[in-house]
């Protein structure tokens, strides 16, 4: 932990943004370093400019990739281009537009010239393909559109993010980011930029195939379709929503007045440095709304210094994509992800969606808190416990067969009312606004409400801990197999289950997880950075997840040795 963690940043903790543009344009990556090569994680490929890692080489290659997967899959239809407000996001966003002009691809830009959150790029490829129609969302045949989303999410300041989301509105999956990433590795090692046609900026702007489209009131206008605003806006629940200087920015105030809703946005200001953020956990600038330590002057405001009462009923964050939530209560402060992942569940499943399908399962990430799944089985709903990565939420989330998918990082999306889908990106958006909702509905708080879940079903501790790994060591562990734990117990408990595949599909978890009656830990490698990550639950007292935590970490030792 950082000693300056949760305070404002300094001028020396700020990036010299012209120097990060710079390098975008003036590094050339050395394909043969790992460390320079297009590599997509659980949602896109990310990096910094002064790296070597995110550099107009790398987006013109991708974007070339992603012209000719198309193709190969017969995707013609528009393609819906976002960004976030990163410092990188716009030349990237440029380089993309050149490329994809150049190829005749038609492309769907911002009606205002202005940020795009992740989940409104889902949304309005799942609407072009039919989500809104009886006939449901086409995924293939003519007329099919995809999208690309400019942005790392949250990371910090310096880095840059790029991802690919395909016909069916979510991330795309490991079989399609693999191929991009080895099509656009192989033009890079062919020569780079000399190996993709673009055209001049200008030119791309003004292509017949370049085209208009209002994100902002596709997905506002649609919000009453997912939501109950009426209930919000008759209950006068106060709202601060606090953008983080991120993309959601201009979407909340259209919100709140679009549906006369009692909201402010806390904070309006977007600055590519975030100089007006606190530190997270390590000392970096980091948009991370689950962390109490980036949150601090939310979490802050929420509690005068006067001792009065708090100015908002609820307030709320979101990253620089605004794909995750942040949920402040007067009474709690900041909820864990995972609390609030379960009160949704409980209050979306227990009546206040009466038309969603009586079959629809709850999807959850494995590394997500067991409370989920004694939630599930209280709602006797299906549990869809599947690796980490929102990707894996998609079919569900699509057909209807999953009516709420969430993952440990605060990231979540559910159906619409009527139980049709809404969005397969993570909407933290939405998720936000439905803090509001569960107070206008039901007059109490969303973490009162999991003081009710805690007294059903027993308070757990919860935790994740990170430390630094190199590729071979990520690549050791991700290789992990159950009979690398030779133990039969965890922390004094009988172990149920030590799995290396995700028991709602199938698919591999790349990493171990290990379960007891009360207990449980995950350890797998980042997809996104040099680290890996050991998750633990229990459900017995903070001294017993220590334990869980010790032997994880052994386990883990013995791998890397």
């Amino acid at each position: 932990m950082d000693p300056r963690a949760g305070q404002v940043a300094q001028p020396d903790d700020l990036i010299d943004v012209d120097q990060v543009v710079g390098a975008y344009y003036d590094i050339r990556p050395d394909v043969e370093d790992p460390a320079q090569q297009v590599a997509f994680g659980t949602s896109g490929h990310r990096g910094s400019s002064l790296d070597g890692a995110f550099n107009e080489a790398h987006i013109a290659t991708i974007t070339q990739a992603i012209v000719e997967y198309r193709a190969l899959e017969g995707i013609d239809g528009p393609l819906f281009l976002g960004r976030d407000t990163h410092a990188l996001s716009l030349p990237a966003w440029q380089t993309a537009m050149e490329v994809l002009a150049g190829a005749g691809v038609t492309v769907m830009i911002d009606a205002r010239d202005a940020y795009t959150p992740t989940p409104a790029v889902s949304q309005s490829i799942l609407i072009h393909n039919g989500a809104a129609a009886e006939g449901g969302v086409r995924t293939s045949g003519p007329g099919q559109a995809d999208g690309i989303v400019v942005t790392p999410s949250h990371n910090p300041p310096r880095d840059g993010g790029f991802k690919y989301n395909p016909p069916h509105g979510g991330p795309a999956d490991s079989e399609a980011t693999r191929w991009i990433a080895d099509r656009a590795n192989d033009l890079l090692r062919a020569g780079g930029l000399s190996r993709v046609h673009r055209v001049s900026l200008d030119v791309a702007v003004a292509a017949s195939t370049t085209h208009r489209h209002d994100y902002l009131s596709t997905y506002v206008d649609d919000l009453a379709n997912v939501l109950d605003l009426d209930a919000i806006r008759e209950s006068g629940v106060r709202i601060g929503a606090d953008p983080l200087g991120g993309a959601s920015v201009d979407y909340w105030g259209e919100i709140g007045e679009r549906y006369g809703l009692d909201l402010t946005v806390v904070n309006p200001q977007v600055d590519p440095r975030w100089a007006f953020m606190t530190l997270d956990w390590d000392g970096k600038i980091r948009m991370d709304c689950s962390s109490p330590h980036a949150m601090a002057s939310l979490v802050q405001a929420m509690r005068p210094d006067d001792g009065g009462s708090a100015p908002y009923d609820v307030a709320t964050g979101n990253d620089a994509d605004a794909d995750r939530h942040g949920i402040v209560t007067p009474d709690a402060g900041l909820m864990n992800p995972n609390h609030y992942l379960a009160v949704a569940i409980q209050y979306l499943y227990g009546g206040a969606r009466p038309d969603w399908p009586s079959t629809a399962a709850i999807g959850k990430t494995l590394v997500s808190s067991a409370l989920i799944d004694r939630v599930a089985a209280g709602l006797d709903r299906r549990l869809v416990e599947v690796p980490v990565g929102f990707k894996w939420f998609v079919p569900g989330l699509l057909t209807g067969a999953v009516g709420f998918g969430g993952e440990e990082s605060a990231g979540a999306s559910f159906l619409r009312r009527d139980g049709r889908v809404w969005s397969t990106d993570k909407d933290g958006i939405l998720l936000a606004l439905l803090a509001s909702e569960i107070i206008a509905t039901t007059g109490r708080t969303p973490s009162q409400h999991h003081a009710d879940l805690v007294a059903r079903y027993g308070e757990s501790w919860y935790a994740r801990v990170d430390a630094p790994a190199s590729r071979e060591e990520k690549a050791r562990l991700g290789a992990l197999s159950p009979d690398q734990v030779a133990s039969t117990s965890l922390a004094g408990q009988d172990i149920t289950a030590k799995l290396t595949e995700a028991p709602g599909n199938g698919a591999a978890i790349g990493g171990l997880k290990v379960t007891t009656s009360d207990a449980w830990f995950a350890a797998r490698p980042s997809g996104t950075e040099d680290v890996y990550k050991i998750y633990a639950e229990s459900f017995v007292s903070a001294d017993h997840l220590a334990e869980v935590q010790a032997e994880a970490k052994q386990v883990v030792s013995d791998a890397l040795a």
